[in-house]
């Protein structure tokens, strides 16, 4: 499954799958605990193959990061978990991505990042490298 079906929800803990749209929204599964919900074009959604990190230099997507923390990582969950001190995370961070903004990410962005990783690595969602072959969609009118 690839990142462009992976949400987050404003107000919801943890990530959701995208299951189908409605006129009124869309219903997603939880990836935390399985339960489906429906939610509507007002919530706050992010998908996460449109979320990016500031760094001095550029905006890096989302994918790259969980790339390099798997990369770190050798394949297994982040050495550190998300409600780690602030420092803690940041340093953690730092080894992940050197030349991150400090002034634009946010310790509690760095933890949703990581919060997110494990998640999607315990769902066995472990590949970020942005897919080839785009999934055609069937549009019906």
């Amino acid at each position: 499954m690839s990142l462009e079906k992976i949400l987050s929800i404003g107000g919801k803990p943890g990530l959701f799958k995208l299951l189908t749209q409605t006129r009124t929204g869309f219903v997603a599964e939880s990836l935390l605990n399985g339960k489906k919900i429906t939610v509507g074009i007002n919530n706050n959604v992010s998908v996460l193959s449109e979320i990016a990190i500031y760094t001095l230099d550029e905006e890096l997507p989302l994918r790259e990061v969980f790339q390099k923390i798997k990369e770190k990582e050798k394949g297994s969950k982040t050495s550190v978990g998300h409600k780690e001190d602030k420092l803690k995370l940041e340093e953690y961070f730092f080894e992940i991505l050197p030349n991150y903004d400090e002034d634009r990410v946010y310790p509690s962005d760095i933890k949703k990042v990581i919060q997110w990783y494990n998640i999607l690595h315990d769902q066995g969602i472990t590949e970020f490298q942005e897919s080839s072959d785009e999934e055609a969609s069937d549009e019906e009118e």
